[in-house]
């Protein structure tokens, strides 16, 4: 066996790692850390929903690295759909938003992982191989809060949204960070009676008695976040 035969054997036999996030230098330090391991190869990347999905079709990765927040959809949303077509495929989140209120949803809807973007590079590519090797990787906090939800540990704030569904969940969100009913409607791809049915439910679940409460709520609990 010639050395590039030998070559192409081990690159075959390399799992394949797709990146999805919308910054590129993000995308570009985490996709040469992937590249580092002898095992580990990025086979592509993708900036939003879209092109992820074109990508898990077209590349037929083992892994997919994914940020929560997209310029066309919410990540839960996008592991929904990749679940959908690939429910093989595993899903890792690596995210700056807050594992206590993001990673039991994550698991709930198909993903394998939590992992935040604060953690140092050797986490990271353990967190991978873990996932690859049929677990589930999610800190000690996280298991904690998993296995006793009701516990009085919990925030105050972390029982209040664990009330709303994951859609719910996404328009207190979009609320908190400023948007209109008409952009949230064209962002998640609903109608805009849709998106008043979701806020009357929010508040109806948060205890809140009008918009204006509502709306100084989710501008109050996204600006705790970031």
């Amino acid at each position: 066996m010639t050395k590039k035969t030998s070559a192409k054997t081990a690159d075959a036999l390399k799992k394949k790692v797709l990146i999805v996030d919308d910054h590129p230098v993000f995308r570009a330090g985490l996709a040469a850390l992937v590249n580092l391991e002898p095992d580990l190869t990025v086979c592509g990347e993708a900036d939003d929903a879209a092109q992820a999905m074109s990508a898990v079709e077209r590349l037929q990765p083992e892994i997919a690295l994914m940020d929560m927040s997209l310029p066309d959809k919410s990540g839960l949303e996008l592991l929904k759909d990749i679940r959908a077509i690939r429910p093989e495929l595993h899903v890792l989140i690596i995210s700056m938003h807050d594992e206590a209120l993001y990673a039991e949803r994550v698991l709930r809807a198909g993903g394998r992982g939590y992992i935040m973007k604060q953690a140092g590079p050797d986490k990271v590519i353990q967190a991978i191989r873990k996932v690859l090797c049929g677990g589930v990787s999610v800190s000690d906090r996280v298991s904690a809060q998993i296995l006793d939800t009701l516990s009085n540990s919990r925030s105050r704030v972390a029982v209040s949204t664990a009330k709303l569904t994951d859609r719910e969940f996404e328009v207190l969100t979009l609320i908190g960070q400023g948007r209109e009913p008409r952009d949230i409607a064209q962002y998640l791809h609903l109608s805009i009676k849709t998106v008043d049915t979701h806020r009357a439910q929010i508040k109806a679940k948060l205890g809140l008695k009008n918009s204006t409460e509502l709306i100084h709520y989710a501008t109050r609990w996204v600006s705790e976040q970031s």
